[in-house]
């Protein structure tokens, strides 16, 4: 089968064996897989796949199913899948683990059935499970456009919170406020941690940036506030003002959904599959699908989130029939 892999930090279309299902397995014939900014770091060696997972890029995929390992139960050959892998999905075929996997609904083409798992999963996982937001707290979400800004805005508006987000153009700002960002701070133009301060403060903040944004996340972030760390756009290096941590008893803690234990997966995949896909059939929740590149052209996907010019998603498409 044909997949990409990074070969001298450049993107390379390389032959690869078909990989065969062990127990609890599914193979998958790829449609779709989606794109994020982990694969970019991967590709640029400072990602590196957990120990044991495929070094092909892509973490979340749609497709059919063509095999079954053992002991695999409420799955057939045939079904239209979508699922959260910790590598291979940018390939012809994609193993994946039965409990990560939800039918794809037959509303959803393959290209936006494949750019929900990661970032509707990490807005769960961190919002939710991690962050335990709840209605009438305020939540400050940095790249709010991104696709998990779009997932998150949604996610912490639909349990009653006040949100606030940080992007940059007007069609950026414009985006999130179509979806229910109740402040949109310009962060080229303004400084955001005096925009959240004089609207009040945050009790959350996501923190897709790292680096020095910390400083202003803590003089914004309210007494026994959390600020979760799942990114680092500007830097691994930030320093802390620990007389705000300690007066104001802030908590900082980092988040990854790559390396978590597949227990904790299939149970944000439930989330999925009973929380969030049924509000995306029912209209809730909107897809944010930007653009879609054949899976050739994946240098140029990769190019095109790096320079920040997505609204949402952005997809690798290998199967162009099923989005007809």
């Amino acid at each position: 089968m044909l997949a990409i892999s990074s070969v001298n930090h450049q993107l390379a279309l390389i032959e690869h064996p078909i990989p065969q299902p062990a127990a609890g397995q599914l193979l998958i014939k790829v449609a779709a897989a989606g794109v994020n900014r982990a694969d970019l770091m991967q590709a640029q060696g400072k990602y590196p796949p957990p120990k044991g997972e495929s070094e092909i890029l892509g973490l979340e995929v749609a497709g059919i199913i063509v095999a079954l390992g053992e002991n695999v139960i409420d799955w057939q050959v045939g079904d239209a899948v979508l699922a959260l892998v910790a590598g291979g999905a940018y390939a012809e075929y994609c193993l994946v683990e039965q409990s990560l996997c939800c039918l794809q609904p037959n509303t959803l083409s393959s290209s936006e059935a494949a750019s929900l798992p990661e970032v509707w999963l990490t807005a769960w996982l961190n919002l939710i499970d991690i962050g335990q937001l709840k209605a009438g707290q305020r939540v400050l979400i940095h790249a709010g456009a991104s696709g998990v800004g779009a997932a998150a805005i949604q996610l912490a508006k639909s349990v009653g919170a006040w949100v606030a987000v940080t992007t940059s153009t007007s069609e950026k700002q414009a985006f999130c406020r179509e979806l229910g960002a109740d402040l949109v701070i310009d962060y080229r133009a303004q400084d955001f941690a005096t925009e959240i301060k004089t609207a009040g403060g945050v009790d959350l903040i996501l923190d897709t940036v790292g680096g020095d944004y910390l400083a202003g996340n803590q003089r914004c972030l309210n007494a026994d506030g959390l600020i979760i760390v799942i990114g680092l756009l500007r830097g691994i290096e930030a320093q802390l003002n620990l007389g705000l941590m300690l007066v104001k008893r802030q908590r900082i803690q980092g988040s990854a959904l790559r390396s978590q234990s597949l227990a904790i997966k299939a149970q944000l995949t439930k989330a999925l599959r009973n929380e969030i896909l049924p509000r995306i059939a029912s209209g809730e929740f909107k897809i944010t699908l930007d653009r879609t590149f054949p899976i050739q052209e994946a240098e140029s996907a990769h190019q095109y989130l790096a320079a920040n010019r997505n609204l949402g998603k952005v997809v690798l498409v290998l199967d162009e029939t099923k989005e007809s």
